[in-house]
C-alpha cells in the first residue's frame, strides 16, 4: 500500500432524518494517482458515498480529508480538488457547450481563457461542437459535456458515478482511454459502477459495496487471486442419485438433476486433488462424457460476496 492517500475517509457513515441508514461507517484511503473502483449494485450506497466527498451531502458522522484539507471545515480548497461527473444529465440547456464548461472553470476560480479547456473538448470530441447549445446534442454528447465540466477546473481526484450506465459502445471506449490518460497526467480517478467488468478492466483496486456497507477493499489481482477459485464438472453418462462414498471426501455436489458432478478447488493449492479425484471415479466404474474447468471471475466473486451478506 503507498502511503500517499490523496483522500482518506474516517467513520463516514449517514442516516436520513426519517432514520434510514443509508450508509454505514465507512474507513477507506485511496492512494494518489491510482484507479479505484467502487462496486454495488443499485441502491447499494454508492452514490452517497461520493456525494458526501463532493460536499453535496453532508455526512452523520466521520471526517473527510482530501489532499490535507478537511472537507467539512476547509470546504472550499477541498472542493477545488475534486471533479464529479454525476449519473443525471443536468446542464443548462440554452448555452454553449464552450460556455457552459467555461463557467465551470470559472467557478472554482481559475481564468477562463485556457487552452486547457480546448484541450479537454478535444480529447472529448467536443471541439467541433463548442458552439452548440447543450439542448441540440445527443445523450452521449451531453454526457461527454458533463465529463468536460467536471474536469474544466483541473482536479486532483476524478468522481464517476456510473459513468457508462446507458452509454453507446463508442462513448464507453473513449471515456475508458480518457480516463488512461487523465490516471498518466497524475489524476486520481473513482468510479462507482454495477458492470463487474468495468471494474475488472479499469481499477487498481477494487471495493465492494452493498446494503450501505463497504464489504472490502482489495488489489484486484489479489482479490480475484484470493477468492479465485476454480471449479472441474464433469458431465456424467448416467444420472446420479447421490454422490457415491468413495468421492465424499472431496465434497463434490450433483448439479442439472444428477447429471453434473461439480468439485470446486484452489488452483494454486500444491495439491488440487483433481487427479485423485479423477482416478477415485474411474475406480468407482462412474463414466463421463466431457470435463470441463473453469476459474472464477470477479462476477463470481462478487455474487458470493453480496450473497453472503442477504
Amino acid at each position: 500500500m503507498g502511503t500517499d492517500a490523496i483522500l482518506t475517509i474516517a467513520g463516514v457513515s449517514k442516516t436520513y432524518a426519517d432514520g434510514t441508514k443509508a450508509l454505514e461507517p465507512v474507513d477507506l484511503q485511496i492512494n494518489r494517482g491510482e484507479i479505484f473502483a467502487l462496486l454495488g449494485p443499485n441502491g447499494a450506497g454508492k452514490t452517497t458515498l461520493i456525494s458526501i466527498v463532493c460536499g453535496i451531502v453532508t455526512p452523520s458522522s466521520g471526517t473527510i480529508t482530501v489532499d490535507g484539507h478537511d472537507a467539512l471545515t476547509d470546504y472550499k480548497q477541498a472542493r477545488r480538488k475534486v471533479g464529479l461527473v454525476p449519473q443525471e444529465l443536468s446542464t443548462d440547456a440554452f448555452e454553449s457547450v464552450l460556455a457552459t464548461v467555461t463557467f465551470s472553470r470559472r467557478l472554482f476560480g481559475r481564468s477562463g481563457h485556457s487552452g486547457y479547456i480546448e484541450q479537454v473538448l478535444r480529447d472529448l470530441s467536443l471541439w467541433d461542437k463548442r458552439h452548440s447549445k447543450i439542448m441540440e446534442l445527443s445523450g452521449g454528447m451531453k454526457r461527454r459535456v458533463l465529463i468536460a465540466k467536471a474536469l474544466s477546473h483541473e482536479p486532483d481526484i476524478l468522481f464517476l458515478d456510473e459513468p457508462t450506465a446507458g452509454v453507446d459502445v463508442n462513448l464507453r471506449r473513449d471515456m475508458w482511454k480518457l480516463v488512461h490518460r487523465l490516471r498518466a497526467g497524475g489524476t486520481t480517478i473513482i468510479l462507482t459502477t454495477h458492470y463487474i467488468e468495468e471494474a475488472e478492466e479499469m481499477a487498481d483496486r477494487v471495493g465492494v459495496i452493498a446494503g450501505g456497507k463497504l464489504l472490502l477493499v482489495e488489489e484486484k489481482a489479489a482479490l480475484m487471486q484470493k477468492l479465485g477459485k476454480r471449479e472441474l464438472k464433469l458431465a456424467l453418462v448416467t444420472p446420479m442419485d447421490a454422490v457415491p462414498d468413495a468421492l465424499a471426501e472431496w465434497k463434490p455436489t450433483l448439479e442439472d438433476e444428477g447429471h453434473t458432478l461439480r468439485y470446486v478447488f484452489d488452483a494454486r493449492a500444491e495439491d488440487t486433488g483433481v487427479p485423485a479425484l479423477l482416478r477415485a471415479v474411474e475406480a468407482e466404474g462412474v463414466a463421463f462424457k466431457d470435463l470441463e474447468t473453469r476459474k472464477s471471475s470477479l462476477e463470481d466473486i462478487f455474487v458470493d460476496l453480496v450473497g453472503a451478506k442477504g
